[in-house]
């Protein structure tokens, strides 16, 4: 059977890898549009590269009049999970010799200022009361929060009532760096990657199976596949309308830039901070505002980033122009776009505001939430990756969704966040929604308890013994040290 995958990021590695583990058999094939794997959203500075296990993003924990909710707060973190066991496991087979080459232990912080104390101890109670958070340690103490996280603290008065929580075995992950190291492991399983291959179209040969048009380093080419998987970032879109199938026709994409500041920083400075740190978004703004304070490992050196900056730039991938948007927009398509603009006009003239922000105003931004920070390091904008979100049925929506075609020869995987974090939970999904036979049989599934112990979500969000099992399993693979035992 003849499997093309279109995207060589973080997504279509993993695709590959699975693809190829449970069965060696798969003539298994990447065409990306770039000249190496994980350069588009993947790449180090073009995503938020939390490791995201919710635990310090307060928009996954949602307060509705004192009432919090934290079940997408669970899941999140149970899929993180999920994505370290498998990550666990490259590094235990030798396919990924050094995890600190892609993973590096990083405190995660909550902080916020008094107006919003109240609603952070009833996140920090609920949440502390699970076994995904039972190590989270909360403080109204200057000085403590200040030894967790110096940067925000050291330019703050002293009477200003803050509050904040910690956990000290969360991650920084570069997730460029990582699938360059899968992209190199699924050539070693045989996986055939090509670069600089640009798709035109895709369709239905008469004999069923799929025509991939591209255009590769300047000449037509065209590639078969029996089964095709298109795992390409924002550019699914596109590729999904010219695959006439009939519920493209629900889909189109919302997109939506961003920005960071950007500080290069010692090896001491990181040591001195080495946290990513999340405070509250202001009234009224979207939660893709929420700013945060990360520091972020890439290629041996260390940087602090700001942000986000969103910015609304009708493209759909980073490198891509405005025509390529347009080339993909299809009538039936506006009135979606009408009406996400209508309902969330707020969103929209937030995103355009935040296009025009200059360098000032971001620095003013940093100031606000880390006083004195804009001076102590020497900042500078850098331009994300680019999101696309899901408008469906003419609803705009956040998330991953996984989609297969009924005769299951077509997937893709359309959304923005968490993304890249639970890619390997993710990628399982569709895998076995796209080739359910492939994972049926018994070498196959002792295959998949070797790649994931445990990737059942109920069960770890329901068995604390199981949970902690395989957690602390997966973090002294990946270096992370726990001295968690529960």
């Amino acid at each position: 059977m003849k499997v093309t995958i279109i995207g060589a990021g973080i997504m279509g590695a993993t695709f590959a890898i699975l693809a190829k583990e449970l069965a060696p058999e798969l003539d298994v094939t990447i065409l990306e549009r770039l000249d190496r794997a994980g350069a588009g959203n993947s790449w180090a500075f073009n995503n938020a590269g939390t490791g995201h296990e919710a635990n310090c993003e307060l928009n996954y924990t949602p307060v509705d009049e004192e009432v919090i909710s934290v079940e997408k707060a669970l899941k999140i973190h149970a899929q993180f999970n999920v994505a370290k066991q498998f990550w666990a496991y490259l590094v235990n087979k030798g396919a990924i010799k050094e995890p600190t080459s892609f993973i590096n232990q990083t405190k995660h912080c909550t902080i916020v200022s008094e107006p919003s104390i109240e609603e952070l101890k009833l996140r920090f109670k609920e949440m502390s009361a699970h076994h995904f958070f039972e190590h989270m340690r909360y403080s109204e103490d200057f000085d403590e929060i200040k030894s967790w996280i110096p940067f925000t603290m050291e330019g703050r008065a002293r009477h200003e009532k803050m509050a904040a929580t910690v956990i000290e075995t969360g991650t920084d992950v570069n997730f460029g760096a990582l699938t360059e190291l899968m992209a190199d492991y699924a050539n070693q399983l045989g996986v055939k990657i090509e670069y600089g291959v640009h798709v035109k179209r895709v369709h239905r040969s008469p004999a069923g199976s799929w025509l991939v048009e591209t255009q590769t380093r300047g000449a037509p080419v065209q590639h078969r596949a029996d089964v095709l998987f298109v795992g390409a970032g924002g550019g699914a879109f596109p590729i999904l309308k010219k695959s006439h199938l009939p519920f493209a026709r629900r889909f189109t994409g919302f997109p939506v830039g961003g920005r960071f500041l950007q500080a290069r920083i010692t090896p001491e400075q990181a040591d001195q901070y080495r946290a990513k740190t999340y405070g509250k978004a202001e009234v009224g703004a979207p939660p893709m505002s929420v700013p945060h304070l990360d520091l972020r490992v890439a290629d041996g050196q260390h940087y602090l980033l700001f942000g986000p900056f969103a910015s609304f730039k009708p493209v759909l991938e980073k490198g891509r122009g405005f025509v390529d948007y347009v080339r993909a927009m299809r009538l039936h398509d506006i009135p979606g776009l009408l009406n996400v603009a209508l309902e969330h006009f707020p969103l929209v003239k937030y995103l355009i505001s935040e296009t025009f922000k200059g360098d000032r105003s971001m620095l003013a931004a940093l100031d606000k939430f880390a006083p004195g920070l804009s001076k102590k390091f020497d900042w500078k904008p850098v331009e994300a990756g680019q999101r696309v979100q899901i408008i469906k049925d003419g609803d705009l929506q956040m998330g991953t969704e996984i989609i297969v075609s009924s005769d299951k020869t077509y997937g893709t995987i359309l959304g923005a966040s968490p993304g890249a974090s639970v890619s390997p939970e993710v990628m399982l999904r569709a895998l076995q929604q796209l080739m359910p036979a492939i994972a049926d049989g018994d070498d196959a599934k002792t295959k998949l308890k070797a790649m994931f112990p445990e990737d059942n979500l109920d069960t770890l969000i329901n068995n604390p013994e199981r949970y902690r099992e395989v957690r602390d399993a997966a973090n002294n693979s990946l270096g992370i040290i726990s001295k968690l035992s529960g």
